[in-house]
């Protein structure tokens, strides 16, 4: 890719990720990791951004983990299907960051920033996982995030991922949504759609 427009000073040299997870519960500390997918950014040469490659895993939960009805009926997970194939959340995560840090580094980035709708939920699932697995080299700022919710909000009116996608002019299928690779994706569209919005803003600011 030929980057003439550097996205690290876009965003003060931050490398937006899009992560979604998919847990048995809402609690970070105690509840299952169950499905993570992380979607990169596609810079182009005159500073729009288009959705890059996905990278989505299914994850075993973690040893005395919580897995509450609730939540697996609405993201209908079934941990214990044969076909599932997940892995261990260290190697999950493992290799999303690899994958986050070769990016990093070939735009120029010093850290990575989570884009997440209604974002804090799915960092704090990235960072107790991580803690939980003793991996001393995640991308992430440990407590700074891009809320799609709230940049929804702003721009079409709407804070609910579904409609706000819809209003971009995207298309959204429920069947497939509390996926995690297509919530990211959709979520992904969305924030690109932003930034390329207020680029105008943006570059008369810079000039």
């Amino acid at each position: 890719m030929n980057h003439i427009f550097h996205i690290s000073n876009r965003f003060r040299g931050y490398l937006p990720v899009i992560v979604d997870v998919e847990t048995g519960g809402f609690n970070h500390q105690t509840d299952a990791l169950l499905e993570v997918a992380a979607v990169m950014i596609d810079p182009q040469d005159d500073g729009t951004l288009l959705r890059g490659a996905t990278i989505r895993h299914h994850v075993k939960p973690f040893q005395g983990a919580n897995l509450e009805p609730a939540s697996l009926a609405v993201n209908k997970i079934d941990p214990d299907h044969p076909l599932r194939l997940a892995i261990d959340e260290k190697d999950a995560l493992n290799d999303i960051f690899k994958k986050i840090r070769e990016t990093m580094q070939e735009l120029s980035c010093k850290r990575a920033i989570l884009v997440g709708h209604n974002a804090s939920f799915d960092l704090n699932f990235i960072n107790e996982a991580a803690k939980r697995c003793s991996l001393k080299r995640n991308p992430f700022h440990p407590f700074s995030c891009f809320d799609t919710a709230t940049l929804c909000g702003v721009t079409y009116g709407h804070t609910v991922l579904a409609r706000a996608v819809e209003l971009a002019g995207f298309e959204w299928d429920a069947e497939q949504a509390h996926g995690a690779a297509y919530d990211a994706e959709k979520t992904a569209d969305i924030f690109c759609d932003v930034v390329n919005r207020f680029n105008p803003i943006f570059h008369k600011n810079m000039s």
